[in-house]
């Protein structure tokens, strides 16, 4: 039965990344509240959150720690323009960032969200290179199956047709390059020794092209949006080298994968390397408000730094730039990860769950691959393991068993056929069994119910 609020929604709202029709038949959820890993719809329902709503949450949903710093600093000062005019929680964050993120990222730029972060790295990358006296850098390169945001720069980026075919008459012309494939390699590399010869189709891209390429741009370990697309750290090592040897930019774009997500606080971390430019959103308030960060180097800034009248300043602004409520709250979440040592607890959660959804799910014939990075777990559902033939979109098997699990209280948002796990931090053992638990129920249920085993089935 539909419910007043849901009736109501369906008549004004448009929701985000949605088929609207679909509503019709399965309305949006109306949630009353949250606290730690759960969320609790108008009727009592209990949900495991178990995407971090986006992959935002950190904490926990109503974590006392962050709301109190949000709760101080609206009594204080809940905005100011941030062209000359400054305030202490831009300061304190932008000096915790510096001192958090790789070595040389040793400027800020704030803006409101992942998109906006990218869109100012690759208006920084050109116009650095203007700048510099290299008129001809003025493309960028990017991975096949990347997802950098929703802009149009952003999606001039992006390689996930889904989202940016449409809209191919309006992006830049962008070079691309395949990315790496540990699950189908074409190397048929394992993936424990694999010594990334996948870089080969970028290095080949930048040998052609680093006369006209300003930068590359990549998500460091996880392709999240291509269906949470996992590869080694090597690839990154190498792409930084060779980046370096043609003068061309690194933006690692960290928007999903920061703040500790892969089991370390940056992605970059686990390769050992800096790129010129690290986009960070999401996490970074702990699911709180928005707010995004573009941390830069000095040799960056410095091509900018000049007399007004040469017009070298960058002049990319937004209305919330630096919004001090965003500030305060961001501070306390790197604060909570200094205070708690939460990058052990992650390690740790992650190996307990690493073990356990192995166990339960690897040897099952409609799993391809279980894969791990940190805290994001991932299940590639298939026809059969034998041959990992993929199940055809139009089933949308992992919409039907997103639906059966929201049934029995777990919030899943699948990826086509990949299932995937990136829960808030503070859930505990016991939590992450009952949350792959309901999973493999679901996937069950799915299975063992559909007609030929990959049709529609009713929640």
């Amino acid at each position: 039965m539909t419910s007043d609020l849901q009736k109501r929604d369906l008549k004004h709202v448009w929701h985000p990344c949605s088929q609207m029709k679909d509503y019709e038949e399965f309305p949006p959820i109306v949630i009353k509240s949250g606290k730690g890993i759960y969320l609790y719809d108008e009727n009592g329902k209990e949900y495991i959150d178990a995407v971090s709503s986006w992959w935002v949450n950190l904490f926990g949903h109503a974590n006392e720690r962050i709301s109190a710093a949000l709760a101080e600093q609206a009594g204080r000062l809940e905005h100011v323009i941030f062209a000359n005019f400054t305030h202490e929680p831009a300061v304190l964050l932008a000096e915790k960032l510096v001192e958090f993120t790789p070595e040389g990222l040793s400027k800020a730029f704030f803006a409101d969200n992942g998109s906006s972060a990218v869109e100012i790295a690759l208006k920084m990358s050109f116009q650095y290179h203007k700048q510099k006296n290299k008129p001809n850098k003025t493309r960028f390169l990017a991975l096949n199956n990347a997802y950098h945001g929703e802009t149009l720069g952003a999606l001039s980026v992006g390689g996930v047709g889904l989202y940016n075919e449409v809209f191919q008459p309006l992006l830049l012309n962008t070079i691309r390059a395949e990315g790496p494939d540990c699950f189908r390699c074409p190397f048929q590399e394992e993936p424990g020794s694999c010594d990334t010869p996948c870089i080969s189709f970028i290095e080949e891209k930048l040998t052609d092209h680093h006369e006209e390429l300003a930068a590359v741009i990549i998500e460091p370990l996880i392709q999240a949006a291509a269906g949470m697309k996992m590869y080694p750290p090597g690839y990154l090592k190498k792409l930084r080298q060779l980046c370096s040897r043609y003068d061309v930019h690194l933006i690692a774009d960290e928007v999903a994968v920061g703040f500790g997500r892969t089991g370390t606080m940056f992605a970059c971390e686990q390769a050992g390397i800096s790129p010129d430019f690290m986009c960070l959103s999401k996490g970074l308030t702990g699911g709180y408000l928005p707010l995004s960060v573009v941390m830069t180097t000095d040799e960056v800034y410095d091509a900018f730094y000049d007399d007004y009248q040469t017009m070298k300043a960058f002049l990319h602004s937004h209305s919330y730039t630096g919004n001090p409520l965003a500030c305060s709250v961001a501070l306390e979440v790197l604060r909570i990860f200094e205070d708690e040592r939460y990058i052990g607890q992650i390690q740790e959660k992650a190996a307990y769950m690493r073990k356990r959804a192995t166990e339960l799910f690897v040897h099952q014939s409609h799993v391809g691959e279980y894969r791990q990075t940190g805290m994001v777990g991932a299940i590639e559902l298939v026809m059969e393991k034998a041959t990992n033939k993929p199940i055809p979109a139009e089933k949308r098997a992992g919409y039907q068993i997103y639906r059966i699990a929201l049934e029995k209280g777990l919030l899943l948002r699948p990826l086509g056929n990949v299932l995937y796990f990136m829960p808030p931090y503070v859930i505990s053992e016991r939590e992450i069994d009952r949350m792959l638990k309901i999973a493999n129920e679901a996937m069950q249920v799915y299975f063992d119910k559909s007609p030929d085993n990959v049709g529609v089935v009713e929640a």
